[in-house]
């Protein structure tokens, strides 16, 4: 069976998509710099969490907004990627979808600022 066939056994299948998605995350975190400058933030937030000795519902909402900011540059990797691969030079309508992508990202990193706002300003202070 070839490495893009489908696996129609449950646990296998499971067991190679585990492997895709690592193998996905290792590649964004040590090739793509903006994936790069998020993680090192949401470790400078993790270590603040230590820190600051959030409770436990700080740090679900923290490890959420954490997983949110990379998801999303994630996926905005991957719309960037598609767009240059079907169209590597410059088109208007393959800039606007990359806008929109990056806009994604930028609803994400707000919203990560205003929960690390809402839990470490008081601690701060």
């Amino acid at each position: 069976m070839g490495e893009f066939e489908r696996d129609t056994t449950f646990l296998t299948g499971r067991f190679k998509s585990i492997g895709f998605a690592l193998k996905g995350a290792y590649k964004l975190i040590t090739t793509e710099h903006s994936v790069m400058v998020q993680s090192s933030i949401g470790v400078a937030m993790i270590v603040a969490g230590f820190y600051f000795h959030i409770s436990h519902e700080e740090w679900l909402i923290q490890t959420l907004a954490i997983g949110l900011v990379l998801g999303i540059e994630g996926l905005n990797t991957a719309v960037e990627k598609i767009a240059d691969f079907i169209h590597p030079e410059f088109h208007e309508k393959i800039g606007f979808i990359k806008d929109i992508a990056a806009g994604a990202v930028f609803f994400a990193a707000m919203t990560a600022i205003a929960i690390g706002a809402i839990i470490y300003i008081p601690k701060i202070l």
